[in-house]
């Protein structure tokens, strides 16, 4: 599925183009990573987030 709508990081205003009618911006889609339960990466996720090294 692709996203439609784009939101600009630099003002938060939403758009459907690519780049933000206001400033110029290159957009961004605002939607979240789709969930897994069996991911593979969660550990290192969990690593750069925490800033912790896990031994799993």
């Amino acid at each position: 599925m692709k996203w439609k709508i784009k939101k600009c990081p630099k003002d938060c205003t939403y758009t459907l183009k690519d780049i933000c009618p206001i400033c110029g911006t290159p957009t961004i889609i605002p939607h979240p990573a789709r969930f897994s339960p069996v991911d593979k990466y969660v550990k290192y996720r969990i690593e750069i987030k925490k800033g912790i090294k896990l031994n799993c």
